[in-house]
């Protein structure tokens, strides 16, 4: 097994990640690494399709692959947000941060919900405006067609490619971006099927495509905002998650109750503070090596930053006495 230092094991709020101490764990150099390659891949892969996708929307009429266009661009975008705050967040703590900057990674995420949320309502409201006026809605060339299904598959590529390198370096900010790509993917699926309706004879399902992309959109969004907020406000993890913590505590030898257990996030990491209950006989120097014994483990088991501890006495409970 290997080891690095604590603030190596991280987790991601998207899937679930084990405690198991036997994981394969990875150093901020790595995810660094491995986070640029993959962002660096998508800002290729956005930027090609953002252009081919506007520009072919605008010649062939199509709304929907217009709408496709500009969702991709937001991807592009939210690209050069994820290499910004990973370039930043793998810096070491100092004065200024003594946690790290771990929640750099937060904050890009809160970028990224914002700007989907952004985008989406700036779809509906197009794809309305459309809706209102149908028979301003003109029939789309082929070739829209052609493009919305090469851009299908180049995003659900994209989407499974950065979600395999995200839960290899265990990234929320990178789940969110994989994630991003996948409702690119989604909405590309849906564009597609409505500029097939409209070449069919249909022309509002490619207003009606836009419409429900712009839908995703907005909801995806808003999730990602939603999650990234409340970690900003120090929300705790999920009880299942304290209970493990909790229980690698009580199976550190020479403790023996833990109470007041808080945790609060720092990017995809996490600050812990406990009360442990110690033998109240023992002296002081035994009582802080049990607590730094506990430290340790809890560092090495689990998405751990920091452990604060507070050690209180603990007395063996007294047999009745029998009259």
């Amino acid at each position: 097994m290997r080891v690095c230092l604590p603030h190596c094991l991280v987790a991601m709020n998207f899937i679930e990640l084990p405690d198991d101490p036997e994981d394969t764990q990875h150093c901020p150099e790595e995810r660094a690494a491995a986070a640029s390659r993959s962002t660096w891949v998508s800002v290729g892969v956005n930027l090609a399709l953002t252009a081919t996708q506007i520009v072919v929307g605008v010649f062939a009429k199509s709304q929907g692959l217009i709408a496709d266009g500009i969702h991709s661009l937001s991807d592009l975008v939210a690209d050069f947000v994820v290499l910004f705050a990973g370039h930043y967040s793998k810096k070491d703590a100092d004065e200024d941060y003594p946690y790290g900057h771990q929640r750099f990674e937060t904050a890009a995420s809160l970028v990224l919900g914002s700007l989907l949320l952004a985008v989406g309502l700036g779809m509906l409201w197009s794809a309305f405006r459309k809706l209102e006026a149908p028979e301003t809605v003109q029939q789309v060339h082929v070739v829209a067609l052609w493009v919305a299904g090469g851009a299908l598959v180049a995003k659900e590529t994209l989407f499974r490619y950065m979600l395999s390198v995200a839960k290899r370096v265990k990234s929320s900010m990178l789940v969110a971006n994989a994630w991003h790509a996948r409702s690119d993917a989604a909405s590309s699926l849906v564009v597609g099927v409505g500029i097939a309706g409209n070449l069919a004879g249909y022309p509002i399902l490619d207003p009606i495509a836009a419409l429900i992309v712009g839908l995703m959109v907005t909801r995806m969004g808003w999730e990602f905002a939603r999650d990234a907020l409340h970690d900003l406000m120090d929300r705790a993890v999920d009880e299942q998650e304290v209970q493990a913590i909790r229980q690698t505590l009580l199976e550190t030898p020479g403790i023996s109750g833990v109470h007041d257990v808080r945790t609060r996030k720092m990017g995809d990491m996490i600050v812990v503070d406990a009360h442990l209950e110690v033998e109240a006989s023992i002296s002081v120097e035994a009582g802080h090596d049990i607590a730094v014994a506990a430290r340790q483990r809890v560092l090495q088991r689990h998405r751990v930053l920091n452990l604060m501890t507070h050690v209180d006495p603990w007395k063996r409970p007294e047999p009745p006495r029998v009259p």
